[in-house]
C-alpha cells in the first residue's frame, strides 16, 4: 500500500510538472507568434512592398522558412538572453525566483508584441526581452542584479543600425541607379551587371547561412572526417562554403541571363510586331486614299518599357535574397522566444541557474518555430504593410539593395558582437533607398511613429516584466 501511494504521488509531481511545463510552452508558443507576425517583416516587407511578391505567396514562403530556419538551425541560441542580462552572481543561489521572472517575461514581451503588431510598428524582439528581464530582475535583487553595460550597449545601436543599414542601401542603390536604370540602354547595362549582382547576394546571404548548412551536413554528420579517413583530404568548412557559394553564383548568373534573353526575344518579337502592322496600316490607307496625321492604333498591346523589364529581372533577385533573410531570421531571433522557456525547462530539470552547459532543445525550438509560423499567417500583414508600403514606394530594385543592406549590416554586427535588431536594419535601409529615389516621398509621419515605438520598447517592456513579477511574487507569498 505505501508504494501504491508513493506511485500515484510520483504521478502526481510528474503531472503538476508537465502541466506546468505545457502552459509555459503554451507562454512561449504566444510570444513566438508574436514575434512572427512583427519580425517577419525584416524579410518579407519590401518583397510585398515592390510587388515581387503578394502578400500570400509572402507569408507561404516566409513561414516555410522561418520554421526551417528555427528548427534546423536554431541550436546556436546564445545565452546572451538568458543569463547575459543579469548578474550571474546574484541569481545562481536563487534559481526559482529567475524561473519566476522568466515567467513574467514571457508574459510581458507578448503583451507589448502584440501591442506594437496590431498597430503595425515594427519593434524590436529581442529589445522587448532584454527590456523585461532588466524590469524583473530590478524588482527580484536590486539595481545591481542588471548588466547595465549590456543595456548601454544595445541602446546605442538604435542609432548606429538603421544610420548604417540605410547608408548601406543608399549607396546599393546609387550603384543601381546610375549603372543600370539610368542608362540609354539598362537591358544591356543589366546583363553586364547580373554576375555582379549575384556575386555580392550569394556572399552576404551565403555567409549568414552556408556555415551553418556545412557544419550541420558536412561536420556534425561526419562526412569530412570520413573524406579524410578514406582519401585524406582535408576540406576547410570555409572551402566548402566558397564552393558553394561560387556554384550558386554562377547558377544563377547563367539562369538571369537566359531569363533576360528571353525577355529580350519577347521584346523584340513585340515591336516587330508592331512596327509590321503601322506598315501594312499605312499601306492600305494609301491605296485607298485614306490619308490621317495620327498613327493607327496596333492590334497587339506595345511592348513594356524597358525599366519594367529590368524590375521584372530585379524581383527574382529580392524573391531569392528575401528566401535566405527569412531563413537566417528564423535561426537567429527564435531565440528571443525560446530563450525564457528553455531556461525555465533547465531550471525545472535541474534545479540550478543555467550554466555552461544551457542548451535549447528541439522541441522548444519547434514550438517556437510553429509560433512564428502562425503568428505570421493570423497578424503579419500590418507590419508587413508598414515597412513595405508606408514608408516609401518600392520597386523590386530599391527592395533589393534594401534587403542586401540589411543583411550586410546584421552580419557586420555580428561579426563584432554588437547585438542588432533586424528590424531596425531594415527600416534604416528602406528610407536610405528612398533619400537616392525620391526623399520628398518618404512619409515622415510613420518613420516618427516607429521611431516612438522603438524609444518606448525598452521602458514599456521592463515595466510590464517588473508589474507582472510582483504580481506573481505576491500570489505566491499568500
Amino acid at each position: 500500500m505505501p508504494v501504491l501511494c508513493q506511485k500515484i504521488s510520483m504521478l502526481d509531481t510528474s503531472g503538476v510538472v508537465f502541466l506546468q511545463l505545457g502552459a509555459m510552452a503554451a507562454l512561449a508558443f504566444y510570444v513566438a507568434a508574436n514575434l512572427g507576425a512583427n519580425d517577419v517583416a525584416n524579410s518579407m516587407g519590401t518583397s510585398v512592398g515592390s510587388k515581387a511578391l503578394t502578400l500570400r505567396q509572402a507569408i507561404i514562403v516566409a513561414g516555410i522558412l522561418e520554421f526551417s530556419g528555427a528548427v534546423l538551425f536554431g541550436q546556436g541560441v546564445s545565452e546572451t538572453l538568458a543569463t547575459g542580462v543579469v548578474n550571474v552572481d546574484v541569481f545562481a543561489a536563487q534559481p526559482q525566483v529567475f524561473l519566476i521572472g522568466m515567467v513574467s517575461v514571457l508574459i510581458a514581451c507578448g503583451i507589448w508584441l502584440q501591442i506594437a503588431t496590431s498597430r503595425g510598428l515594427p519593434v524590436s524582439s529581442s529589445h522587448a526581452v532584454v527590456g523585461a528581464i532588466a524590469g524583473f530582475s530590478c524588482v527580484a535583487a536590486g539595481i545591481n542584479a542588471v548588466d547595465w553595460r549590456t543595456i548601454g550597449t544595445i541602446s546605442l545601436t538604435w542609432v548606429a543600425t538603421p544610420v548604417a543599414s540605410g547608408a548601406l542601401a543608399a549607396l546599393f542603390y546609387s550603384v543601381v541607379k546610375y549603372s543600370i536604370l539610368d542608362r540609354p540602354d539598362p537591358l544591356s547595362q543589366m546583363r553586364e551587371w547580373i554576375p555582379w549582382l549575384s556575386a555580392a547576394m550569394l556572399s552576404v546571404f551565403g555567409i549568414i547561412v552556408l556555415p551553418s548548412i556545412v557544419d550541420v551536413a558536412f561536420v556534425q554528420t561526419g562526412a569530412i572526417a570520413f573524406v579524410y579517413d578514406r582519401f585524406g583530404w582535408s576540406l576547410p568548412i570555409h572551402d566548402i562554403v566558397i564552393g558553394i557559394g561560387g556554384i550558386g553564383a554562377i547558377g544563377l548568373s547563367l539562369n538571369s541571363w537566359k531569363k533576360l534573353e528571353s525577355v529580350e526575344k519577347e521584346e523584340g518579337s513585340a515591336a516587330d510586331f508592331v512596327t509590321d502592322v503601322t506598315d501594312v496600316t499605312d499601306a492600305r490607307n494609301k491605296k485607298e486614299g485614306i490619308f490621317s496625321q495620327s498613327p493607327p492604333l496596333p492590334l497587339s498591346p506595345s511592348p513594356p518599357p524597358r525599366h519594367s523589364l529590368i524590375e521584372q529581372q530585379m524581383a527574382r533577385f529580392q524573391v531569392l535574397s528575401a528566401c535566405f533573410v527569412a531563413f537566417a531570421h528564423g535561426s537567429n531571433d527564435v531565440g528571443n522566444a525560446v530563450a525564457p522557456l528553455a531556461a525555465i525547462a533547465y531550471i525545472r530539470r535541474t534545479g540550478s541557474f543555467p550554466s555552461g552547459d544551457f542548451s535549447v532543445p528541439l522541441w522548444i525550438l519547434v514550438v517556437g518555430g510553429a509560433g512564428i509560423v502562425i503568428g505570421l499567417a493570423i497578424w503579419g500583414k500590418n507590419v508587413i504593410a508598414t515597412v513595405g508600403e508606408k514608408i516609401i514606394q518600392l520597386q523590386p530594385s530599391g527592395g533589393f539593395c534594401a534587403e542586401l543592406a540589411t543583411a550586410t549590416t546584421v552580419l557586420l554586427a555580428s561579426r563584432f558582437g554588437l547585438p542588432v535588431s533586424t528590424s531596425h536594419a531594415l527600416v534604416g535601409a528602406v528610407v536610405g533607398v528612398g533619400l537616392i529615389k525620391a526623399w520628398k516621398t518618404v512619409r515622415w509621419e510613420t518613420l516618427l511613429s516607429i521611431g516612438s515605438a522603438w524609444l518606448v520598447t525598452i521602458p514599456i517592456a521592463g515595466a510590464l516584466g517588473a508589474s507582472i513579477f510582483s504580481i506573481a511574487q505576491w500570489i505566491l507569498a499568500r
